[in-house]
């Protein structure tokens, strides 16, 4: 995983992984699919171009090419967390989720929790790496899409009818739920 490691390339492609605290299934309880949706929504409204997506219960994986006038891939990634954090935590404050805002509290260290922080949701670290070719791309993707329907995972009958992913639009050419740009439009 990438831990402060800053990335200043842009006018490239990047396969990004974030989790959620102790792999707890956030996304799912909380049914953030669609705040996901409108961040991505955001990302390419400012310039940036998402090229492949899963969302999984715990955890997200996506493709993302950044252009040379987009804000530092590491300030585009932890702004989204935190955004996304309010949110979860927004949901289940409402939900009266007692038994998991209890579980992200405990999840703050004590020096977070000196400078005011009271909910961890995320891991600390994300994984982003840079693709450096059209065989690394297809590489991330093939493993974002089966995602879904590997090891423990059985979201679905077939990968491709993975409603929160963008296989169906790479293999069944169908509409994606957000504006994707096709990785062989920006490589």
């Amino acid at each position: 995983m990438s831990t402060r490691t800053n990335h200043y390339e842009t006018n490239s492609v990047f396969f990004i992984t974030f989790t959620c605290l102790n792999w707890l299934p956030l996304f799912e309880n909380t049914n953030l699919y669609d705040f996901i949706y409108s961040w991505f929504n955001r990302l390419i409204k400012a310039g940036n171009k998402i090229c492949g997506y899963v969302i999984m219960p715990n955890h997200l994986h996506f493709l993302i090419y950044i252009p040379a006038n987009s804000p530092l891939l590491n300030t585009v990634i932890k702004e989204g967390k935190r955004f996304m954090a309010y949110e979860i935590i927004k949901r289940l404050e409402k939900e009266k989720r007692n038994n998991l805002l209890s579980a992200l509290q405990k999840g703050v260290s004590e020096i977070e929790r000196l400078k005011g922080k009271h909910h961890k949701v995320f891991e600390t670290s994300s994984d982003i790496k840079r693709c450096y070719s059209n065989d690394i791309i297809l590489q991330k993707l093939y493993y974002m899409h089966h995602n879904p329907v590997s090891k423990k995972w059985q979201l679905a009958d077939d990968f491709v009818n993975y409603i929160h992913s963008s296989a169906g639009y790479y293999e069944l050419n169908s509409r994606p739920l957000i504006l994707l740009t096709h990785y062989q439009d920006v490589v």
